[in-house]
């Protein structure tokens, strides 16, 4: 019988494991290297639902023509509507990039007309962004878009169990700023 030499260079195809049994075998891992059982199955399942999410977010943005990093700059303005406007400085510290990539990223934004430059009328060195209507409605509608796939990824929980969920993260995120990593 002969074959062809590209067929017999042919790796076997190794199958890909799903999320939950990526999951599994990464727990064993890190329990296998001294990690306490309990503690990695919740950082395990956070880091990889965090991931998949990722993942999600960045296909959606691709849709609506967002960067993540337009994403941030859209949310952090949004998040912070009754300050009326940021500075660029602000806006690079919040979402940690050099202040000249936030000035190009800013560039883009206003060319698409997401946001609105103005000069501080207090002090007349200082730009201020604000997010424009158009920057709005491209915010809400990927919120729209990200809450329908979230929705999903929660559908097997149950309102209370949601509920519940919800409560147990926020306990720790408040503990966060007891920790910092940094």
């Amino acid at each position: 019988m002969t074959t062809s030499r590209s067929a017999e260079k042919k790796k076997p195809a190794r199958a890909r494991q799903s999320a939950q049994q990526e999951y599994h075998a990464d727990v064993a891992a890190y329990v296998a290297a001294g990690g306490e059982e309990s503690v990695q199955r919740v950082v395990t399942a956070v880091h990889g639902l965090a991931r998949k999410l990722d993942q999600w977010y960045t296909r959606q943005l691709a849709d609506l023509d967002l960067s993540a990093g337009e994403w941030a700059v859209l949310a952090q303005l949004a998040r912070s509507k009754e300050v009326a406007a940021l500075t660029p400085t602000q806006l690079a510290e919040v979402s940690c990039v050099a202040p000249s990539s936030m000035t190009h990223r800013l560039d883009r934004m206003a060319q698409r007309n997401l946001i609105a430059r103005a000069t501080d009328p207090d002090n007349r060195t200082r730009v201020l962004i604000t997010l424009t209507d158009e920057g709005w409605q491209t915010f809400t509608a990927a919120t729209r878009e990200s809450d329908m796939v979230e929705s999903d990824i929660l559908g097997p929980l149950s309102p209370q169990q949601r509920e519940d969920l919800a409560s147990l993260l926020e306990l720790l995120i408040a503990g966060l700023d007891e920790n910092p990593a940094d």
